[in-house]
């Protein structure tokens, strides 16, 4: 029997101060109307950007026994969306999820999280990457960032990607499983301040892209802000490039929320001043449609 609340079984760590992982996904979701049923990877004191000496408690077996009473309820998600992993060993339990778990018309989103701006994650391994690889294969969705990408098609991490490079290596994202892919923090050619989101609907053949405003300024989270949005905008009924869209503006919304009170980056956003606005219809949009064969957007 379907819910009258759409559920998602976030598989997330839970960080004690900072706003990542679940304390973005659980009120960005929560605000979009989804239930939000965490399964958590790891607690950490705080987010891994940033810190140094963080406590980290790697919640491995207390997962496979959270998901033993899960079945024992029968339940059933019309989302599983998987962002950090503890240990590689948990790749295989976000895919017993992502098996048993998911309704038949459900999602499986995978947020590949590595590493950003080129760099691995102090609590990631190349072991991880290899596992991350065949994680993807399961998912109908996922939204790595440029650096994340550049880590699943074993491609040398660059600042100048042309849109041309970026559809190769969206083309081959889904070619490793997934219906879309979505690259997040992608470098605009030639203007090194600013970045874009593309991805690719290997269903229907189609390139979207939204250009980012430029702010001098880096915030964790942001990732898993905009891969929440996403998650929760598709659940809602949208088009990729409106949930697209929408993550992108609500993103940047929490920046210019933040920027101007001078807090140390590693807070986060001030997710907690633009969550009302997920409540908002859609009135605008910026999203567009790449041309197949070229590098020119066919419509706006």
């Amino acid at each position: 029997m379907r819910t009258p609340v759409p559920r998602v079984a976030a598989i997330h760590d839970l960080s004690g101060f900072g706003r990542t992982s679940l304390t973005v996904a659980m009120p960005v979701l929560s605000s979009m109307g989804v239930q939000v049923c965490p399964l958590p990877t790891a607690v950490l004191s705080t987010h891994t950007s940033g810190f140094e000496n963080f406590s980290f408690v790697d919640l491995t077996e207390q997962m496979h026994s959270i998901l033993d009473h899960w079945q024992s309820l029968n339940l059933k998600f019309d989302a599983v969306y998987s962002g950090f992993l503890g240990s590689p060993e948990q790749v295989d339990i976000v895919a017993r999820c992502i098996d048993m778990f998911r309704t038949p018309d459900g999602l499986a989103v995978v947020d590949p999280v590595m590493g950003d701006n080129g760099e691995m994650e102090p609590t990631m391994t190349l072991e991880m990457v290899h596992r991350m690889r065949w994680l993807v294969t399961k998912a109908d969705i996922i939204t790595p960032n440029f650096t994340e990408a550049a880590f699943l098609l074993d491609e040398k991490y660059t600042t100048e990607a042309t849109v041309s490079t970026v559809k190769d290596w969206l083309r081959r994202l889904t070619a490793m499983g997934p219906s879309i892919a979505i690259i997040t923090s992608v470098p605009v050619h030639g203007d090194e301040r600013r970045s874009a989101v593309m991805a690719y609907n290997r269903r229907h053949d189609r390139f979207w892209k939204v250009d980012c405003s430029y702010i001098p300024a880096h915030y964790p989270g942001t990732g898993d802000t905009f891969a929440s949005v996403v998650t929760g905008a598709l659940l809602q009924g949208d088009s990729l490039p409106i949930a697209m869209d929408r993550a992108v503006q609500f993103v940047t919304m929490g920046i210019r929320a933040t920027f101007g009170h001078n807090l140390p980056s590693r807070d986060g956003i001030l997710l907690e001043r633009v969550l009302d606005t997920l409540r908002a219809p859609v009135t605008s949009s910026s999203f567009e449609l790449l041309d197949n064969d070229g590098e020119q957007c066919a419509c706006r």
